[in-house]
């Protein structure tokens, strides 16, 4: 239970890292802070936790060769919704979406594994003791 906490946690710290680093880096994509950037990084977070086992699961059974780029295609569809949902986040032009979700699926992938690497494994071991 404490390690599914602290991953999930991880998971969302690494959404909004991303989001942070699209809004920082990108012109198309614009976020409002601070109460709109937590709610966007949230309902982002868990789109995308809720998607990313679906699109695996079926990539898996009938298209394995797709398995890669489930964590991008994911990230576009939950920026999607995430936009949809909340107006506290706005991506504008097409380019600008394709863009948008491959730097917050960088930049997120990267946070997440520097996070599990640091963070998580010190946190899970400081518990067991």
């Amino acid at each position: 239970m404490i390690r599914f906490l602290v991953n999930t946690a991880v998971y969302m710290a690494a959404a909004a890292i991303g989001l942070l680093v699209a809004d920082v880096l990108l012109d198309d994509l614009s976020v409002t802070y601070p109460v709109g950037f937590i709610t966007a990084a949230l309902i982002f977070g868990i789109i995308q936790a809720l998607l990313t086992p679906f699109f695996e699961k079926v990539t898996r059974e009938n298209a394995s060769i797709l398995t890669g780029g489930v964590g991008l295609f994911s990230a576009l569809i939950a920026l999607f919704l995430t936009a949809m949902i909340s107006d506290n986040l706005t991506v504008n032009g097409v380019v600008g979406w394709f863009v948008s979700a491959l730097v917050i699926w960088l930049a997120s992938m990267l946070a997440g594994f520097i996070l599990k690497v640091t963070v998580a494994k010190k946190v899970i071991g400081e518990i067991r003791d």
